[in-house]
């Protein structure tokens, strides 16, 4: 079996069996304090009382529902930090395994073709939603049950923005998202791949095009890179690493990280996606710098945990200086240095501070650089309030930006946040835009 073939399909989630055993388990809480810790509003206590009594549709019927990307969140939430953290099972034995059987749901509603989500009568309104990620889609599913007509812009060559592009297939495979796309296609949601919409020129195209509404979710494409990195062969962004393993370049990228030494830079979950993605592709180490501590990681708890298991080197406390090179312009080693920890920052977390003479070096054939994400160079300042950092300004309830007709949300607006956010924040645009359309 090829890399290609090993890294496509995701491991299987609970079978009919194991969910009604799971939901068994739930206290069936008069106010559950599991949906109050849902971002999405997906109502996990109600989807689960539900299953518990046997009524499956109406589990599934509240899920899709209540968010139109139901399945992704189940797969991708870090369920441990919000809707199971808050379960009341915790205290007597371990919470309900609400994600998994979110995802079983969603499966079993594809498996025995049940779709609950409905289109309204047909509105003359057209909206555009400028971005194909969580966002994007969630603003496009909310607007099209409503029965406007909705075309979403995407500028690659395929639907799903992050959950496609930025997410290994072995966590979030390409069948279960043709799944979840085939839910909105359903409802006559119109998609154009492979059309960038550049900036605010291009936003304001469209109003004059006849759009009533602009939804802009272009998400975060752009990588923040040391300097002198583009000119080193070897090193990788986090983006175009993870990109390349959904695509015709993963074998060559695996043939790359084979049998050699690999440091991926960063501590958050695309650094474990990335760490972790080079030990199943033969790395023959995997090192993961990070100048803080173990602690102050922004990765979940679970997945530093399972890179541990897996066989990752953990760097902490030590920073990149500078890429070591050979003769040919190759990367064959990071000069890292060590930190201490200072006073808090703007983060909340303790400072980095650099350990005078405390420099060495790591050799490593190939590095990966997961220290962020940021817009890329579309210019939407002509048409937008932008922040200091690139990012869109909108209101948090509504995702209305300082011009008219004009809507934003997803990591455009947040910077990098999570899945079930964005899907809150097309949510949360599409009932402004609907109200605003009357």
């Amino acid at each position: 079996m090829s890399v290609t073939e090993r890294f496509q399909t995701m491991e299987k989630g609970f079978g009919l069996v194991q969910a009604l055993a799971e939901a068994e388990r739930c206290l069936l809480c008069h106010d559950p304090p599991c949906s109050k810790g849902c971002p999405a509003e997906t109502d996990p206590g109600a989807f689960i009382r539900k299953l518990r009594l046997r009524n499956v549709k109406g589990a599934i019927r509240t899920i899709k529902t209540n968010n139109a990307l139901g399945g992704a969140c189940g797969v991708l939430c870090p369920t441990a930090r919000l809707c199971e953290k808050e379960c009341s099972a915790t205290g007597i034995l371990r919470p309900i395994a609400i994600g998994k059987i979110q995802r079983f749901l969603v499966e079993h509603s594809w498996e025995i073709g049940f779709e609950p989500l409905a289109k309204k009568a047909p509105r003359p309104e057209k909206v555009a939603v400028v971005g194909s990620g969580p966002a994007g889609l969630s603003c496009a599913a909310e607007l099209a049950r409503e029965g406007f007509a909705v075309t979403v812009f995407e500028e690659r060559a395929e639907p799903g923005g992050v959950i496609r592009y930025g997410v290994p297939a072995y966590r979030f495979d390409r069948e279960f998202l043709k799944h979840e796309l085939g839910s909105l296609e359903s409802l006559g949601i119109s998609f154009k791949c492979g059309t960038r919409i550049e900036g605010a020129v291009g936003a304001q195209t469209l109003l004059k095009e006849g759009f009533k509404a602009v939804f802009l979710a272009p998400g975060l494409w752009a990588a923040e890179s040391l300097p002198g990195a583009a000119k080193v062969k070897g090193v990788h962004t986090s983006v175009e690493f993870l990109a390349a393993m959904r695509g015709e370049r993963l074998d060559g990228l695996a043939k790359e990280v084979h049998g050699k030494s690999v440091a991926v830079i960063g501590g958050g979950s695309v650094a474990m996606d990335c760490v972790e993605s080079a030990l199943k592709m033969g790395a023959r180490d995997a090192y993961l710098v990070y100048r803080r501590s173990f602690a102050q990681m922004p990765a979940e708890e679970d997945e530093r945990l399972a890179a541990l298991r897996l066989g990752v080197h953990f760097l902490v406390l030590n920073q990149p200086v500078e890429y070591l090179v050979d003769g040919r312009g190759r990367l064959k080693g990071l000069k890292l240095i060590r930190t201490r920890l200072g006073e808090p920052d703007a983060s909340g977390r303790r400072r980095p501070e650099p350990v005078k003479g405390s420099e060495w070096t790591l050799e490593a054939e190939v590095a990966v650089e997961a220290i962020g994400t940021r817009p890329d160079a579309a210019d939407w300042s002509a048409l937008v309030k932008v922040d200091g950092t690139g990012l869109l300004v909108a209101d948090g309830k509504t995702g209305q930006t300082s011009a008219k007709a004009v809507f934003a949300g997803g990591d455009i607006v947040r910077g990098p946040a999570l899945v079930v956010e964005a899907v809150q924040d097309g949510k949360l645009a599409a009932r402004a835009i609907r109200a605003a359309l009357g």
